[in-house]
């Protein structure tokens, strides 16, 4: 919760490849107090399975600048293994899902292009930021939400 001398984030991710929120993935908070000060990491938390971080520290007075650093490829590792799973279930469907992505990059071990994403954002105090994360294999965005 932000105060009028500090400002509050909160974020969540979602996997839009599967329209779906993005479980488990590990979060760390950092902030410094001015564009030449070393970064200070305040915390760690993890997606819940509403791809939600609930628990992030508060950011300390005179709060500049903060990156939220989101550790990826241990989230597409796991989906690409479910993934390969199901297909294997269905032969057909692998088969035609190969026809339809002929041009597709070739998989990587985790299935992450980005294994991990940095967000660095400017605060004011007193104000809230929250900051989604639109995911998929091979591109994200973010954005300023409400």
């Amino acid at each position: 919760m932000s105060t009028e001398s500090t400002a509050s984030v909160s974020t969540h991710i979602l996997d839009t490849s599967v329209g779906r929120p993005a479980a488990s993935v590990a979060v760390s908070l950092s902030a410094r107090g001015g564009a030449r000060e070393r970064w200070v990491v305040l915390g760690r938390s993890a997606t819940d399975t509403d791809g939600r971080c609930r628990d992030l520290p508060a950011l300390p007075e005179g709060t500049t600048h903060v990156r939220l650093d989101f550790e990826t490829e241990a989230y597409f590792h796991t989906q690409n293994h479910s993934h390969s799973q199901n297909q294997s279930q269905s032969q057909s469907q692998s088969q035609k899902q190969a026809e339809a992505q002929q041009d597709a990059p070739a998989p990587r071990d985790s299935g992450a292009f980005f294994p991990e994403v940095a967000i660095t954002f400017a605060v004011t105090p007193g104000e809230h930021y929250h900051v989604p994360l639109l995911l998929n294999p091979f591109g994200y965005s973010v954005y300023r939400g409400s």
